[in-house]
């Protein structure tokens, strides 16, 4: 893959979030003369970060100064539909995505992680089995660490979570290996269609290295556009999958298995992992196939050893404590309709939900039908309160209150909530209507748990 010389090249870098802040300070590294521009106040740190590094910037809105460079660059979550962009596109100004921008720089060998759910936990359950495995891997992208952080490192793989937005602007990648874990309507609002976030999606496939492979479920394969590409391996609960291609990883009811090019591979006993659910199965199933693809397991270390001391990410169907016989769980994480279904249908017994948001553009439809099938009541807040009242209304669900705020629904389902119940809050909505981001909105709810016990 060709490296650009950006020496001495004026790069605007658009968003000076996480990823942001990191590619202006790897624009400085390579030589460019750097300017962000943010249309927030920019917090102190990221002042004090700039200036340290002789990068100019500007807060509160773009500015002309903000076009006068030889190429934009664009932070993570940055949308095709923004002024600046529409502005830049009108000015003829080239625009560059982070990942177009950073993954020229990595030595390492690349595993891409996308999909509309589980990809954090792909993306840190491979970097955590890699480390029992001793390779030195960089863990990241979307998940936390920017992509950025990865650059001038002796790395023997990086493995990045990528986002759809990510993906949306990318034109290279050159992954060893690209999964998808599953596709299911998510950022509608942010894409324009579910026919454009699928496209984005399927973007970490097409731009793999030339001998890379691709792992993706079953029902995905026409969706995403690989019925017919090579080095392909589907996840399915089927013996005989509907598509048949290079590889398949099969689920059957007590472990997992992967055929590759003929020859089969045991992958792991369910009773292996401590993980919930038949989705964290497939995530675990996902992960080891990585790991041999990539050629750093051969199967010789077992997989009770390689899956040992990986715990369920923060947010994530997390348990928050239990009251007066009432099990809180934490799955702020579940910010689409499909991850609060799957968390609904996960844990065991009846439910108290707490759902409600800013909305993607969904259709809340499957899940009032999910709410209908595991939830004794309902609790909503935040600005998509009334979208989903009126979805579970014409689902037949009647057992719904209303709440202004986090500590109101907490006290609502704690006095809904009866001995051996679960209160879940999985909102299948993002938090930034009350919040900065998921993770505040769950320390909020587990922290109102917390003054209940």
């Amino acid at each position: 893959m060709s490296v650009v010389s950006w020496s001495g090249k004026r790069v605007t870098v658009v968003g000076a979030g996480v990823s942001g802040r990191e590619l202006a300070l790897l624009a400085a590294r390579l030589g460019a003369e750097v300017f962000v521009t943010e249309r927030k106040e920019l917090s102190r740190e990221a002042r004090s970060l700039f200036e340290s590094h002789g990068v100019a910037w500007e807060s509160g809105g773009h500015t002309d100064r903000a076009f006068s460079a030889d190429v934009l660059l664009l932070s993570s979550g940055i949308s095709p539909r923004s002024e600046v962009v529409q502005e830049a596109k009108r000015r003829g100004l080239p625009l560059m995505g982070e990942l177009d921008f950073v993954v020229p720089q990595l030595s390492a060998r690349l595993v891409g992680v996308t999909g509309s759910n589980g990809k954090s936990t792909v993306t840190s359950l491979i970097g955590h089995m890699l480390d029992k495995l001793g390779w030195n891997a960089g863990v990241g992208g979307n998940l936390g660490t920017a992509a950025s952080s990865f650059t001038g490192k002796k790395l023997d793989a990086v493995v990045l979570e990528l986002s759809s937005f990510q993906l949306a602007w990318a034109t290279r990648l050159g992954a060893c290996v690209s999964i998808v874990t599953n596709l299911a309507p998510d950022h509608i609002d942010w894409h324009g269609s579910y026919e454009n976030y699928v496209a984005a999606k399927a973007k970490v496939l097409s731009l793999r290295a030339p001998e890379g492979w691709g792992i993706v479920q079953d029902r995905d394969v026409e969706a995403l556009g690989v019925e017919d590409s090579e080095n392909i391996v589907i996840l399915s609960w089927e013996r005989q999958p509907v598509h048949k291609r290079d590889g398949h990883i099969f689920m059957d009811r007590e472990r997992a298995s992967l055929t590759l090019k003929g020859r089969e591979f045991p992958l792991f006993d369910y009773a292996d992992t401590t993980l919930l659910g038949e989705h964290n199965l497939e995530n675990v199933a996902m992960s080891l196939t990585a790991l041999r693809l990539l050629g750093a397991w051969d199967g010789s270390q077992k997989p009770s050893e390689l899956l040992e001391g990986f715990s369920p990410l923060p947010h994530r169907c997390e348990n928050a404590g239990t009251v007066a016989g009432v099990l809180y769980v934490d799955d702020s994480k579940g910010t689409n309709v499909a991850a609060s279904v799957t968390a609904m249908t996960c844990i065991q017994g009846r439910k108290v939900v707490i759902l409600g948001g800013r909305g993607k553009g969904e259709d809340y439809a499957p899940l009032a039908e999910g709410v209908l099938r595991e939830a004794d009541a309902a609790v909503l807040l935040g600005e998509e309160a009334e979208a989903i009242g009126l979805a579970l209304a014409r689902a037949g669900f009647t057992a719904v209150r209303r709440a202004k705020d986090m500590e109101e629904a907490v006290k609502i389902a704690h006095d809904l909530a009866r001995p051996g119940m679960t209160v879940l809050l999985s909102p299948a909505c993002t938090s930034w209507d009350m919040y900065d981001n998921y993770g505040q909105r769950g320390d909020h709810f587990c922290s109102l748990v917390r003054e209940l016990q």
